[in-house]
């Protein structure tokens, strides 16, 4: 564990297990210093115990960064659950896992994120308290995922504006892939305003249902990276910009919802070289979270989301210039201020 290329120092790193349910979980704590650990809860059919601990490692940082880069009062955490979202659901597990959660006594806060709804956290909230993304209750917000696309949107016009001189998308060709929750909804947005989109996703009716509003093209999951497009947008899943997909693009800006898409850090500096514009998705992706946090701190205030939602497409921006301005990539400059502001809270 703690020579695991992922580590990074967490907290702490708890995997659950319940033989009733079938419950296979990993909760990772990457960092407190901010507020308690709070990040969504993913379930996915792992091909192995290895891929899962990575995979939960790397977003449990990657919350840290995130929730640090939107200035929120909260901490760094992940949890993933190991199984087919289609097939493998239940009461029991999610009760099971509402008892891990509750295990930690409010160290960490769950949410919903890949392959878990808000319907199964309300299950997770039978067994606990440390739950946010409900829909019921006294400072409920519902589904996060409106307000993070929304932010993600904002953040491609700033991606834009840098790296082709406009923010406006009209004629603009975009190439999307995943149109779930968020994917579909910065869909919508990049539709209005004018963008030319082409898409993708495992999900065929997904595919549909957007290609009906927007006239997007549909291509097949693989044929994503060769469009020939103004801005990739990822809000899929992560480790998407590798090598054999860098040599595969043919974009300016790389700009999307997905957390970790760079599947190695160094990617942003051969980003760079290629004259590719990268938005680090930990903080074009914050405003999930940032619903979130209104939620968590009992008083949901839709003017606090919005204006910290605004600020958090200051700071990309901010970013954006910084790296342009000194040659440097992106994902350096997001990292390093991230790390400052969870030194200082230490």
């Amino acid at each position: 564990m703690f020579d695991h290329p992922s580590f990074d120092a967490h907290e702490g790193v708890h995997m659950f297990h319940d033989a009733t349910s079938g419950l296979k979980a990993i909760i990772a704590v990457h960092s407190t210093a901010r507020g308690p650990a709070a990040g969504g809860c993913r379930m996915w059919n792992y091909d192995n115990g290895e891929a899962m601990l990575k995979d939960a490692l790397r977003l449990s940082q990657g919350m840290s960064y995130k929730n640090a880069m939107a200035d929120i009062p909260l901490g760094g955490g992940k949890a993933v659950i190991w199984g087919n979202a289609r097939i493998d659901k239940s009461p029991e597990l999610f009760r099971a896992f509402g008892r891990a959660v509750n295990s930690l006594q409010g160290k960490y806060i769950t949410a919903e994120d890949v392959g878990v709804s808000v319907a199964d956290m309300a299950i997770v909230r039978e067994e606990t308290p440390y739950v946010a993304g409900l829909d019921q209750g006294e400072a409920a917000s519902g589904d996060p995922s409106p307000v993070t696309a929304k932010g993600v949107f904002l953040g491609l016009l700033e991606t834009a504006k840098r790296a082709f001189g406009t923010s406006d998308l009209n004629g603009k060709t975009v190439a999307v892939q995943g149109v779930g929750h968020v994917g579909g909804h910065v869909c919508d947005y990049l539709a209005e305003a004018g963008a030319q989109l082409v898409i993708t996703d495992i999900d065929q009716a997904a595919l549909d249902a957007v290609s009906r509003r927007t006239g997007a093209t549909i291509v097949e999951p693989n044929a994503i990276y060769d469009v020939e497009a103004d801005i990739f947008a990822p809000c899929a899943l992560g480790a998407v910009v590798n090598e054999q997909t860098l040599e595969r693009l043919k974009v300016k800006a790389i700009a999307g919802a997905a957390n970790n898409q760079l599947i190695v850090p160094e990617m942003g500096e051969l980003l760079r070289r290629r004259g590719i514009l990268y938005a680090p998705d930990y903080v074009i992706n914050g405003g999930g979270i940032i619903n979130v946090a209104a939620e968590i701190s009992g008083n949901y205030s839709q003017e606090w989301v919005e204006a910290k939602l605004a600020r958090l497409v200051q700071t990309l921006g901010e970013v954006l210039d910084e790296a342009l301005a000194n040659n440097t990539p992106t994902n350096e400059v997001a990292d390093r201020i991230a790390r400052e502001r969870i030194a200082a809270a230490t």
